[in-house]
């Protein structure tokens, strides 16, 4: 039985990546508690395709 709580599961996506025009996408997955922040998470991730640091914004 799964565990209630507020933590949801969210899905972060790249966002030079399409302007940049390369193939493929860069996104992680990671949790956050959905009472305590309510807008959607801006994180900077390290893009394997770019080759750098760049932010990363969640999706839904």
């Amino acid at each position: 039985m799964a565990k209630k709580g507020a933590r949801i599961q969210v899905i972060l996506e790249c966002t030079e990546h399409k302007e940049s025009g390369r193939p493929g996408t860069s996104r992680y997955i990671t949790t956050k508690n959905k009472k305590n922040t309510t807008e959607r998470l801006e994180i900077k991730k390290y893009n394997p395709i770019l080759r750098k640091m760049t932010v990363h914004k969640e999706i839904k």
